[in-house]
Parts: structure tokens; sequence; C-alpha cells
């Protein structure tokens, strides 16, 4: 099966529109603060959602919305969370779906909603009132790259991809868009995705491959390892593509699925590369487990090591950080069987053998571990199972960015 990525994002697909501007929940008048994605026509629809007990109030929201499994909009701002404001938040919530319901002619429940920016601070539901005749106004094909900076808080670049592939002899067209660069965590954390797909899928199929995907993708990044509150991934297939409709998991539902992982690893790449004040996107491979629950755990722990992100923001190949972080990641494992490998562009070195040092080359190390893209290659020689889990360096500007994230 041929993946094709394409030049595009969320109205890649057949019936998709977007737009995205600034209505004044930031501060900075260049910023924009509000999106909205559209379907011509009735979509199939599907989320996952933070593991947070704290959730933002758009959550609930949605979730209401998406109990009859179909939708046709989803409204997002940045610059405010809308979370742990009580019964006003989501009372403005559901005004944002509302309103924007009223202005594309639509029945509320047909428009999901989505927030991310500061925790605690009331909602300017008057702000993204006053702007939604603008959004809704500018709804274009041309609109997804708009849209895409509209979700951003402390990105420092978009993230957005589309890709085809054939059902048959029908073109497929999956599109995304994603922000997330600090409390980011397994289990969505600081974090949206919307994808968008002019597939024909039955909505419980589309909801199972959206979970699916969700576990090897999103859930196995961390930034920093804080949970966030507001969280979530949503698709939305509308069935323009007229491919001949997937109600069971045979091998048309596979194609699909076999897509949608290389979507959302990609985008979940993207998002552990721009952590916050990140120089480096860390790739932990582990090797060799007794369970896959288990390669995900040591992984993880690698990757959340602040010694660890450290060493690789200073290119020192102190493999011993690596093998601590193993140790404490409660998974029980012979520490004088690990193999340890650095990896990058530029080639590959093994730095520990059975748990021990060996003689290896520092200058290489070095030139390995300077690139932007590192892996650690981890085997631990126990079992058939592996698992890859992506995170970022830790540098000065992580403290910074942080300290005064509310000015």
């Amino acid at each position: 099966m041929d993946i094709n990525y394409i030049k595009g994002g969320v109205t890649s697909p057949k019936g998709f529109l977007a737009s995205g501007i600034h209505c004044g929940l930031k501060k900075s008048t260049i910023k924009k603060d509000l999106a909205l994605i559209y379907s011509e026509v009735c979509a199939n629809a599907a989320g996952v959602y933070t593991k947070n007990k704290v959730k933002g109030a758009p959550l609930y929201i949605t979730k209401e919305h998406l109990s009859n499994k179909k939708a046709r909009a989803i409204i997002v701002n940045s610059g405010n969370a809308n979370t742990c404001n009580g019964d006003e938040g989501l009372k403005k919530a559901k005004k944002m779906a509302s309103l924007q319901a009223k202005e594309l002619k639509l029945k509320t429940d047909e428009v999901l909603v989505a927030s991310t920016g500061v925790i605690g601070v009331p909602l300017n539901i008057d702000a993204i009132k006053n702007g939604i005749p603008e959004l809704t106004k500018k709804l274009s094909k041309d609109g997804f790259d708009n849209a895409s900076s509209a979700i951003m808080t402390t990105d420092t670049f978009k993230k957005q991809l589309a890709l085809e592939f054939y059902i048959g002899d029908k073109k497929v067209t999956l599109g995304a868009m994603a922000k997330g660069s600090g409390m980011i965590e397994p289990n969505m954390g600081t974090m949206l995705s919307f994808i968008t797909t002019d597939l024909d899928i039955s909505p419980n199929l589309l909801d199972e491959a959206l979970k699916t995907s969700v576990k090897i993708s999103y859930n196995r990044v961390s930034v920093d390892g804080d949970t966030s509150t507001n969280d979530m991934v949503l698709i939305l297939a509308n069935g323009l593509a007229e491919n001949e409709p997937i109600t069971e998991k045979d091998e048309k539902y596979e194609a699909f699925l076999k897509a949608l992982n290389d979507l959302n690893i990609n985008l979940s790449k993207n998002i552990a590369k721009d952590g916050e004040g990140a120089t480096k996107l860390i790739e932990c491979q582990i090797f060799g487990a007794k369970t896959e629950e288990d390669a995900i755990t040591l992984g993880k722990s690698v990757i959340n090591s602040s010694l660890v992100k450290t060493a690789i923001f200073g290119s020192d190949a102190n493999w011993g950080r690596i093998l601590c972080s193993l140790g404490y990641a409660k998974v029980n494992f012979n520490p004088e069987t690990v193999d340890i490998y650095f990896e990058s562009c530029v080639g590959s070195i093994k730095v520990c053998q059975q748990g021990s040092s060996i003689d290896f080359d520092e200058n290489k190390a070095k030139e390995i571990l300077i690139q932007d893209e590192i892996i650690i290659k981890v085997n631990l020689f126990l079992g058939d199972e592996k698992a890859y889990v992506w995170g970022c360096d830790l540098s000065y500007d992580y403290v910074k960015i942080n300290g005064d994230y509310r000015s």
C-alpha cells in the first residue's frame, strides 16, 4: 500500500473548509486565536480525551455532542483553556458551540468545541461571539494554514499534514492539524489534534481506529511529564471519497488504519520535537521486552528523565543516566543483559554492553549526538516485544518559557 504525503492540512480531503482569525483572546493582535473546521456534509466523528481528572469545560461539551457520533464543525480557541471555571465555563463552552452553529445554520450538537491556553482564567466569550461571523465568512479551502496558526500557544511551528492513499480505485485523503509543545505526557497532555478525511467508514469502526492509533502515537509522546487538562484528538469522516463503505475489519479497514497511524506518528514526532525550549527530538526504542507495556513504561522513563534529557541537550554520551532511568521504571528486567546504542542521521554507536561500560569513540558519539534527531536504542534481551516513544531534550529555554507563561 502506497501512502503519498501532499501539501495541505485539514482542508485537503473533499468537502472540508477551514479558517483562523484573531478575535482578541490573545494580547498580541497579530496572533490568531480562533479556528474553525467545517464539513460541507454530515460526517461521522470520534474523539479521544485526556485522562487527567481535571478536565476543561470544552471536553464535556464535545463528549456530549459526540454521543450520536456525528458532527459538522469544530471551533477551537487558543489563549484560554476554559478550565477550572465551574458552571460558567461549561455555559461558555456550550455557547461557543451554539453561536457557531447558528452562524452555520446547524444544530448546536453538530459543533464540537476545543480550547487551549491558560487554566483558571474566565473565557472572554464576547470576543469569540464577535469573531464568529468573520471566522465563518473566511471559511475556504485555503484556510487550513490560518486555522493551524490559530490553535498555537507556545508552539514554534505549525503542525499540519495531509496524505493520500487508495481503497480500490478510490483516492482517500487524510488531513490534520495539531498543537502542543509543553505539559505533554502520554494520555493527551496540552495537545490538540484534529483529523479530517473523506473516507466512508462506519462510526463504530472510525472510533475504534482512532483509539487504536492514539495508543501508538500521541500517547507515546512526553515532553515534561505533566499531563494536562484540555486535550483531545478529534476525527471527522464525511464519506465524499465514495469508496466502498468500510463496515468491518477487512483489508480496507487495515489500509485506513495504516494511513492513520502513519499520519498520527508523524504529528506526534513533530509535537515532541517542538517541546518548549527543545533543540532535539529524542526517540527511545525499547527492544527485547517481555510485554509491550513493559517496553512503553521503560521508554517513557528514559525520555522523561531530566538527566537523560540534559545529557542529550549537551550531546554527552552519558549512557549511565539511561540505565539509571530504566532501573526506577518499576519494570522487572536484568540490568546485566542490557545493550544501549546512540543513533542519528550520521551513524550508530554502541555505548553499553550487558549493562557495563565498553570502549567507544567519544568523538564519534559526539558527532552522532550533536544532530537534532537522536535515537536511543535499548535491547533488554528478555522477550520479543518492542515499543517506540518520543520526547525532547531539556534546555535553558524550557525554564524561561514556563517561568513567565502568563505574562
